[in-house]
C-alpha cells in the first residue's frame, strides 16, 4: 500500500479527538490522521505552535470552529507546511462585541464554580434538530465533560485573543 497522506485535524471548543472519530475511521486507508490537543494553551498562537511541533513536515489540515481559528494561525506561522486545508463552521473574523461578552459571562460563571459543559440550551447550536435526542447528544456532552472547565477557560481566552484572519 502507498504511503498515507498526513492529515492533522483540529477540534473545536470543548471537543477532543472523539469529534473526528467517524472521519478517522472513514479515512484510515488514505490518511495518517493526527488529532491535535487544543486544551493546553490559552492563545491560538501557542496552540498553533504546539500543533506544528508535533505535526509532520508537510500535512493536510482540517479544523472545526475553534480549530479553524488555529488553522488560520498555522497558516500564518508555517504556510509552506500545509498542503491542503478544510475548514468547517468557522470564521476568519474575530468575535462581535456581543459574542465576546457572552464568552466572558461563560468564563465568569465558571470562575464561581458553575461549569456546566454543554447545556441543553446549547445543543441546538451544535446539532441538527433530528439529532438532539439521540446518542450523539450524549457523546457531545461527554466530550465537553472530558475537556473540563480549566481547558474551557484556556480555550475561551485563546478565542477572545485571536487575531482577525480576514484578508
Amino acid at each position: 500500500m502507498a504511503d498515507l497522506a498526513p492529515l492533522v485535524l483540529l477540534p473545536g471548543l470543548l471537543c477532543d479527538a472523539r469529534l473526528w472519530r467517524e472521519q478517522a475511521l472513514a479515512l484510515h486507508d488514505v490518511a495518517d490522521i493526527q488529532v491535535a490537543d487544543l486544551t493546553l494553551d490559552d492563545s491560538v498562537a501557542a496552540m498553533a505552535a504546539r500543533v506544528l511541533a508535533a505535526a509532520p513536515e508537510r500535512f493536510a489540515l482540517g479544523g472545526l470552529s475553534m480549530g479553524g481559528y488555529v488553522a488560520f494561525e498555522i497558516l500564518r506561522q508555517a504556510p509552506e507546511r500545509v498542503t491542503r486545508l478544510a475548514l468547517f463552521s468557522t470564521s476568519a473574523a474575530p468575535d462581535s462585541p456581543q459574542r465576546a461578552e457572552q464568552r466572558r459571562r461563560a468564563m465568569a460563571a465558571l470562575s464561581v464554580g458553575r461549569f456546566l459543559g454543554v447545556t441543553q440550551q446549547m445543543m441546538p447550536q451544535l446539532l441538527p434538530p433530528s439529532r438532539l435526542n439521540d446518542p450523539l447528544a450524549g457523546e457531545v456532552k461527554a466530550m465537553a465533560g472530558r475537556v473540563g472547565g480549566e481547558a474551557f477557560l484556556r480555550q475561551q481566552r485563546a478565542i477572545l485573543g485571536r487575531p482577525d484572519s480576514r484578508p
